[in-house]
Parts: structure tokens; C-alpha cells; sequence
């Protein structure tokens, strides 16, 4: 159950990679003084990937909690 853990904290690690992106793509978006619906479309496409590493981060530390209680 070891491994368990471990592949859960890669893939919470992984997760929040993708949270740090879309801050980064975001905070760029918003300095590039885009019109309104160029912006509009770039963060729901941010919003969009934001979601899924929210996701991803929840499940790897699902991962984690299931190896900790089986262990």
C-alpha cells in the first residue's frame, strides 16, 4: 500500500502543477490587454483546465488517504 501512497502524491503533485498553470495563464491573459471576448474565451478555456487539475489533485489525494487507511 505503499506504492499507493506515492502514486497519489504524484498525482496531487501533478494536480496542482496544473493549478499553478492556470494562475500563470491567467495573470497573463489579464497583462496581454486583450478585448473583452478574447479574454472571455482564454479564461474559460483556464477555467476549464482549472477544473480538471482541481480534479486530479482531489483524486491523488483520495489515492493517499485510501493508502494511509489500508495500510
Amino acid at each position: 500500500m505503499e506504492n499507493l501512497i506515492w502514486i497519489g502524491a504524484a498525482v496531487s503533485a501533478a494536480g496542482l502543477v496544473g493549478i499553478v498553470w492556470c494562475i500563470v495563464a491567467v495573470s497573463r491573459a489579464r497583462g496581454a490587454g486583450l478585448d473583452d471576448e478574447a479574454l472571455r474565451l482564454r479564461l474559460q478555456r483556464a477555467v476549464t483546465l482549472n477544473l480538471a487539475a482541481l480534479m486530479t489533485s482531489m483524486l491523488g489525494l483520495m489515492l493517499v488517504v485510501l493508502g494511509i487507511v489500508l495500510a
